[in-house]
């Protein structure tokens, strides 16, 4: 009698198989809302999601278009990406809403980092911001214009993965 022990571990394989699906989303969102973001962006985009996942330092991704307002901005267009593990969904990319109001918005992204991110010391955190694809700049997160949620998607590989929705303003 033979006795097997297999270990698993999430590699950046698993993480660029899974921000691959993220990058469909947005090259539909490229197409369906005058170019934006660049085909460069979302390679970017992409790559920075897969390295954040990989290490469990990506808590949440927003990505879509906000409209600035008196009060601040508010998303009009948003695809939010919220990093899960265990059982997940693995869909396929797409079904991105047209049509949103996006007349005097501009593209946008904000990322959250995890607990495990920020128990890192602050030059290790330097460290990983510093090799990531995008240098983002700190800010506060938006408020939402009038409309819906929907989409819900989970993109997975090896039990490690985001859940997706998307919010399109009415």
């Amino acid at each position: 009698m033979s006795t097997f022990t297999t270990s698993s571990s999430f590699t950046i394989t698993h993480a660029r198989y899974v921000t691959s699906k993220i990058a469909a989303d947005l090259r539909q969102v490229r197409l369906l809302y005058n170019g934006r973001p660049s085909e460069a962006d979302i390679e970017k985009y992409a790559e920075e999601a897969a390295l954040l996942l990989r290490d469990g330092y990506l808590e949440r991704v927003d990505y879509g278009f906000k409209r600035d307002t008196a009060y601040g901005s508010d998303w009009v267009l948003l695809l939010r990406y919220i990093a899960r593990s265990g059982e997940l969904a693995d869909d396929r990319p797409g079904r991105i809403p047209p049509g949103a109001p996006i007349t005097g918005c501009y593209f946008h992204s904000y990322l959250t980092y995890t607990s495990k991110f920020f128990d890192l010391p602050q030059s290790d955190r330097d460290r990983v911001k510093a090799g990531l694809p995008i240098q983002r700049s700190p800010g506060g997160d938006a408020g939402f214009a009038t409309g819906t949620w929907a989409g819900a998607k989970g993109y997975s590989s090896n039990q490690q993965g985001v859940n997706r929705t998307v919010f399109s303003a009415s």
